[in-house]
């Protein structure tokens, strides 16, 4: 089981690397800026951490070196060269591939509440890393959050999930 105690990466980022982006950046910078700092921060959340090239990509997708769709791609193609993963390399390659997937999903204008969109979200960020990805859970789940200082937090009940999402359509 992974241990952030443990974890060679912790305090590896003090501040937001893309800060100057979001404070200083042209309009475009200052989205990407925006978009990636949050898909890291997400990952945080679950105390995952990127890795190094990460970072590096994400820099020059914002200076406009290569686009976010590049990127993901260079992500992908990083870890696909890698044949041994520690476990801490797979939570890492983990962060890196669904960070880069968020700001993918951030970096479009095309985004709706629905459904579908969520499935489809949850497909387009878990694809080749979980077996479930796309799938409503039929499985209720509990996590300990670091963040809420070892609170659980409170997951919707699995039989409820299609139903909520219905509804939520509807709206």
């Amino acid at each position: 089981m992974y241990d952030i105690k443990n974890d060679p990466f912790e305090n590896y980022i003090k501040e937001d690397p893309f800060k100057e982006y979001i404070k200083e950046g042209s309009p475009s910078q200052k989205e990407l800026g925006n978009a990636w700092s949050a898909a890291i921060g997400l990952q945080d959340v679950d105390g995952l951490r990127p890795s190094e090239y990460l970072y590096d990509t994400a820099k020059k997708n914002i200076d406009g070196e290569i686009t976010v769709d590049e990127a993901a791609d260079l992500i992908n193609t990083y870890y696909e060269k890698k044949d041994e993963r520690t476990e801490i390399e797979s939570r890492t390659e983990e962060a890196d591939k669904v960070s880069a997937r968020i700001a993918q999903i951030l970096s479009t204008d095309a985004f709706t509440f629905s459904p579908v969109q969520y499935i489809s979200i949850h497909k387009e960020l878990f694809k080749g890393i979980y077996s479930h990805a796309g799938k409503i859970r039929d499985y209720n789940i509990t996590k300990k959050e670091w963040v809420l200082d070892g609170d659980t937090v409170s997951y919707g009940h699995a039989l409820d999930l299609k139903e909520t999402l219905k509804k939520l359509h509807s709206l």
